[in-house]
């Protein structure tokens, strides 16, 4: 378009007119105009206005867990007993002045410990993705860089542990590494946000395994790999270098996929009272304990639900925003 717009310019002028290149060539760069990776990423990110909005809650979340020992230094101790807001029967009152959440059944403010429940929930969800997201994509890259015994090895592995059923194993694990507070394995694992953690990510590293053999597995055989090893590359260098990059955009994409499902993972184990210890404030436990008092102490499982809710819509909004944003096929 560019080449065309300069030629029918050359046609026009007449034959005494002299040419200018310096303009000619302003003229052809104000036509072409690049751009960078990431600048391409973001214009089709910003034009996904649901993850936009998903990112907003996501840092809205991430505020309110920050602050949320400045709320309490404001108002009260997330432990804090306030005996005084039970009525004479000992039910717990909803909303008021100075509770805007009202208060649970120990008469703790429920909005404080709402937000402390944020800081619980994004910690492990974060936390875990990160160790799952380590060792899936060193093994995934093992299992379909080297192929082979490796390859065998790691993909049985794999197998063997989606087989396992998730729910009642961690029942199990934390149940047991729970029971003393010195925890297991000789004190190495104590019950608390790690465990919960470690947990997670013991059953979620091989969906992201799986996903990272599979590229890996296609790179590998790409020419830009030939060349590189034409060059004298070791097999370090290529994986860390050469394809490790071009698998970046998958890793992203699952790994802000699977963190709202570890969140939805902790919520679970601690509504079934083997998450996080009784003392720290979590979502799941606040809608456990909420379950036997709902029909008259509602808003002890409406406020911890929209915050669960809007977290995890949150993250599969921008989870879903990046992985549009990052295909190459998608329209700059």
């Amino acid at each position: 378009m560019a080449r065309a717009h300069v030629e029918h310019s050359l046609t026009d002028s007449g034959p005494d007119e002299p040419i200018d290149p310096e303009a000619t060539s302003v003229e052809v760069s104000q036509q072409v105009v690049g751009r960078s990776p990431w600048e391409l990423f973001w214009r089709r990110f910003r034009r996904d206005k649901f993850a936009i909005g998903g990112a907003f809650i996501v840092i809205l979340i991430m505020a309110i867990g920050l602050l949320a020992p400045v709320v309490a230094g404001f108002t009260h101790g997330p432990n804090e007993v306030h005996l005084d807001r039970l009525d004479s029967f000992g039910i717990p009152t909803g909303p008021q002045s100075g509770f805007p959440f009202g208060v649970d059944t120990a008469g703790r403010d429920l909005m404080v410990r709402v937000f402390y429940g944020a800081r619980t929930s994004l910690f492990i969800a974060f936390f875990a993705t990160g160790l799952a997201s380590l060792i899936g994509v060193t093994l995934g890259m093992l299992a379909g860089f080297y192929r082979g015994k490796i390859d065998t090895l790691i993909s049985r592995t794999i197998d063997v542990v989606l087989s396992l059923p998730v729910l009642l194993l961690s029942l199990g694990l934390v149940s047991a590494c729970g029971l003393s507070p010195n925890g297991c394995l000789g004190g190495i694992i104590k019950p608390g946000l790690l465990l919960v953690s470690y947990v997670i990510a013991l059953f979620t590293w091989p969906y992201l395994a799986r996903i990272v053999r599979g590229q890996v597995l296609s790179l590998r055989e790409k020419e830009f790999i030939e060349s590189a090893r034409s060059l004298g590359s070791t097999n370090r260098r290529i994986m860390f270098r050469e394809i490790l990059p071009n698998v970046a955009a998958p890793i992203i994409v699952y790994t802000t996929l699977i963190i709202p499902n570890n969140i939805l993972f902790e919520a679970a184990l601690s509504f079934l009272g083997i998450g996080v210890p009784q003392e720290t404030p979590s979502w799941g436990r606040q809608l456990s304990d909420a379950g036997p008092v709902f029909t008259y102490a509602w808003w002890m499982m409406l406020f911890p639900g929209l915050f669960l809710f809007f977290t995890t819509l949150a993250f599969n909004l921008v989870g879903d925003g990046l992985r549009d944003a990052l295909d190459p096929r998608t329209g700059g």
